[in-house]
């Protein structure tokens, strides 16, 4: 059995734009996130944070082929 970390960036370069991201997503749900360990989010915040990611991910796919 193969470990597969689905986390990982394709581009390397790409993990501190990923992470300024990740914060200002967070900034506006309102969550508090801090450099490094995380892991005291609650689910729900952490959800918050990715659905805010994924909703900015769709707009701006959206605007790109207005």
């Amino acid at each position: 059995m193969s470990t597969n970390n689905s986390n990982k960036l394709n581009v390397p370069e790409a993990k501190a734009a990923m992470e300024r991201f990740k914060m200002e997503a967070a900034s506006e749900v309102g969550v508090n996130l801090k450099d490094g360990y995380n892991g005291d989010l609650t689910a729900r915040q952490a959800g918050s944070i990715g659905g805010q990611m994924v909703k900015k991910m769709v707009e701006a796919y959206e605007n790109s082929i207005k």
